[in-house]
């Protein structure tokens, strides 16, 4: 379960068997003071996926900076980059997406 904001619009997609995938990433914010009373932040960015019906409508309703709600199973893979950098990517496959934006916010982001 993680909350977080779109880093960039969704993606739809359709698998050889016609399913429909949306593919976002999430970054999840942790906000702490430290010992000398200094704010400090880091985000932590989540691909996710999502198949099907909800793949559909979540690709029509959220946007770029729309704070979602998601449920589903974790994983991660390793890959090396172009530079040869061994990276970790951490994702979920999605089986549950809530839109936590008020009511017209999301239609004012698209509208941006």
């Amino acid at each position: 379960m993680l909350i977080g904001n779109l880093g960039a619009d969704p993606e739809l997609k359709y698998a050889p068997s016609g399913d429909a995938i949306t593919n976002f990433s999430i970054g999840v914010s942790n906000n702490w003071t430290d010992k000398s009373g200094e704010k400090k932040s880091d985000t932590e960015w989540f691909d996710i996926s999502v198949w099907g019906k909800q793949a559909e409508s979540v690709n029509q309703y959220i946007s770029k900076g729309s704070k979602v709600y998601v449920e589903g199973k974790f994983y991660s893979r390793k890959y090396t980059d172009d530079n040869g950098v061994e990276r970790k990517v951490y994702g979920i496959r999605a089986n549950n997406v809530q839109f936590l934006d008020p009511k017209g916010k999301v239609g004012e982001q698209n509208a941006q």
